[in-house]
Order: structure tokens, then sequence, then C-alpha cells
């Protein structure tokens, strides 16, 4: 432990395991956080908090999908020396009415530290580390956006774009609109995913699609509904358009869809032998 390490909490998840592995190939004094790893921390257990925090002046800060960022954990970690927050947040928060990310925002940028705000469009790894993951093996994804285009971007492109944040000088007070290199229809997405895992796969874009594979998993009707109405926001915005960011941030192109699908299959992420992983999260990211 020292004094300039960079605290990442959600190091297991799909983009803070990437942000940790970067910065510990890159010789950086990481710390990485996770509910079960040598590095405790959990939302849900403050007493974890302090601990996790000792010794970090930078942090990269993430909740999971329906976990607010709470304003007493911000508090303090900069009360414990941290100069620097990073948040992931999400495109299209505001259409989306995404109150937990909102108040994250206004967090982070009222903390009186250097701040930089990541909002990615839709995970490229939902379709294989999470919450797409068992959709793809039963043949069918179900979100209620119809053919409008998203921005899909792999988390490897988010994690670099992170740790540029985290380390260089010049994205502080800085908002990074983050996307793959060409908008893709859900359907589209589910068609490359298809031909890489050799396995058929749908896109159903209707509400009562989603309604019909939602129900099932318990999902109270009052939050489904909550979602239905997002998902509508979401679709009404149109088609998103790709930005250059990752190439300005990275000196680099962001990597395709197809060559993610492409890179997936061949890891066996769509192998039925290999046991459903996932979970049912929604929302762009």
């Amino acid at each position: 432990m020292r004094a300039d390490d960079i605290l990442v909490l959600g190091a297991t998840g799909s983009t803070g395991r990437r942000v940790a592995q970067r910065l510990s190939a890159a010789g950086l004094p990481v710390r990485a956080a996770s509910r079960r790893g040598a590095v405790r921390f959990d939302w849900a257990e403050p007493a974890t908090w302090e601990p996790a925090l000792a010794g970090a002046s930078r942090l990269y800060l993430m909740a999971p999908h329906d976990v607010p960022v709470d304003p007493a954990f911000v508090r303090l970690a900069v009360e414990r020396g941290v100069r620097r927050i990073v948040l992931l947040s999400s495109r299209a928060i505001e259409a989306m009415r995404d109150e937990r990310l909102l108040a994250a925002e206004k967090l982070v940028r009222g903390c009186g530290v250097e701040w930089t705000i990541l909002r990615p469009d839709w995970f490229d790894q939902n379709f294989d580390e999470g919450v797409f993951r068992d959709a793809v093996l039963a043949g069918t994804v179900a979100v209620p956006v119809g053919d409008v285009r998203q921005g899909f971007v792999d988390a490897g492109d988010i994690a670099a774009v992170a740790v540029a944040a985290l380390t260089a000088e010049d994205h502080q007070g800085r908002v990074h609109e983050i996307t793959g290199p060409r908008a893709l229809s859900f359907g589209e997405a589910a068609d490359i995913v298809a031909r890489a895992a050799g396995r058929p796969v749908r896109h159903l874009g209707a509400a009562e699609d989603y309604r019909a594979a939602m129900t099932p998993l318990g999902l109270p009707p009052a939050q489904l509904e909550a979602e239905i109405r997002a998902f509508a926001a979401l679709r009404e915005l149109g088609d998103a358009e790709p930005t250059d960011t990752v190439r300005q941030v990275t000196g680099r192109a962001p990597k395709d869809f197809t060559a993610y699908a492409a890179d997936a299959a061949a890891r066996g992420a769509w192998r039925t032998d290999e046991g459903a992983r996932g979970s049912r999260p929604a929302g762009a990211g």
C-alpha cells in the first residue's frame, strides 16, 4: 500500500477487471477491490470502505446495476486522500431518467476533487459475460428498442479510456461519451453473434417481448414497467452517433463488434458445456 495507489472498484466486473489489469501491466500501484477479493469492498458493508481506501489517491468509481453510489463513501474517499475520481456512468441517462446515475454524476462533480465521467454505450461483453449471455444461448435476446441503432463498445476500450483518465493530466472536468466505431441495431448485433457462435440468435424488440422475457424472473411489475418506459425513451432518441473518443484518448481505433464476437467465440464464450453465466440487469452499458 502506497499513498499513490489507484483503487479500482468492481475489479471482477467487465470494466473494473480490465482497468485493474491495464494498470498492473503498466507497473502502476493498483488496488483491485471486490466483495471477495484480497482488497474487500462491499457497498452494503461500510466497514469495508475505509480499509479499501487506505493509501489511495485515485479512484475508479462504479456500482453494480440498481446499487446507488453512496455519498458517504465519496465523502470518506475525499477525506482519506483521494484526489481524482473517474466515474463509470452510462449513455442517455437523462432521457432514460436514470436517477441512480444522475445522482452519482452530480455527486462526483461536486465532491471537490478532480473528476472525469465516462458515459459508454452498451457493452459488447453483455453478450458473452453478462446480461445477454443466457439469452444468446436460448436463441432470443429481448430488448424493447426496436431497430434503433446503438453504439456498442468493447469493455477493453472503456477500460483504456478509464486508465487514461486515471493517469493522464488532460481529462479532469470532462465527460467522455464512449462508443464503438459504428452503430448497430440489436438485430444486427444478434446476427453477428449468431454467425460467430454458430447458433441461431434473434432479437425481439417490442415491449411485449420484454415483458414475456422478464416476468418469469420475478421482476416487480412496477419496476418492469419503469424499465419499459426507459427503453421507450432510449428508442425515441433515435440512432446513436458514434464518437471518436477512443481514438482521441488512446490513439487507436475502437474495436469493432464483429471482431469482438469473433474473439469471444474463439474463447468458447457461447459453448453450452461451460454452463450459463450472467445476470439480469438492464440498461445501456
